[in-house]
């Protein structure tokens, strides 16, 4: 994805999702309502798939859709989404991108930028099953990942356990012991960017 100067000039729908030039996005179903035993939906859309990402319904889609990544109840769904939303937002200004408000109860699905899309995953992944007391302890371990170490982890994710229903298993099971269970201890450990540097050099560009 090119930067550019104005957000003004390209056209942008949801979270940081740009429909004339994405290839790939995700697309958050919440229905409407307050009860915490709700599901929200995440499910992730390529190619021809994307035509009006954000005008569908809000139907649950099948357990068994290849699309479907996440299932999270909405206790945990807010206990979650308003801080990832405030890290999206800081970067999306960054890149000189429009930012989006948290949708507390959207009248329809929100698309989000795929790069964003792949890191709420690892965290609703990382939280579906814990209890949510855990889920302050695992939003502070996300936040202490780089975004390539969030992209990394979806990809090594996805690859093997990345259909909702696959709680608890391999790479899935393995999220929650390193994010939700992890005990955080601030000032611990290496840095994003020395971690980066240790790793060597990311070939994604992009700092969404």
């Amino acid at each position: 994805m090119r930067r550019a100067s104005s957000a003004s000039t390209r056209k942008i729908v949801g979270l940081g999702f740009l429909p004339d030039e994405a290839r790939h996005g995700f697309l958050v179903s919440v229905p409407r309502g307050s009860g915490g035993a709700d599901l929200i939906c995440i499910t992730e859309h390529r190619g021809n798939d994307l035509n009006s990402l954000g005008e569908r319904s809000t139907d649950t889609p099948s357990p068994s859709d290849p699309a479907l990544r996440v299932v999270i109840d909405r206790t945990r769904w807010l206990a979650l989404a308003p801080a990832f939303w405030e890290e999206a937002n800081r970067r999306l200004r960054a890149n000189g991108l429009s930012i989006a408000k948290f949708p507390k109860n959207p009248g329809k699905p929100v698309p989000v930028h795929p790069s964003l899309g792949k890191e709420l995953c690892i965290l609703c992944w990382a939280v579906e099953d814990a209890p949510p007391d855990d889920i302050p302890n695992a939003l502070r371990n996300w936040e202490a990942l780089a975004p390539e170490e969030r992209w990394w982890l979806y990809t090594m994710t996805v690859a093997n356990t990345g259909q909702a229903m696959q709680k608890g298993l391999g790479w899935r099971k393995a999220l929650r012991a390193a994010i939700a269970d992890n005990p955080f201890v601030k000032g611990e450990g290496l840095s994003p960017k020395a971690r980066r540097e240790l790793l060597g050099h990311s070939q994604l560009s992009l700092s969404l």
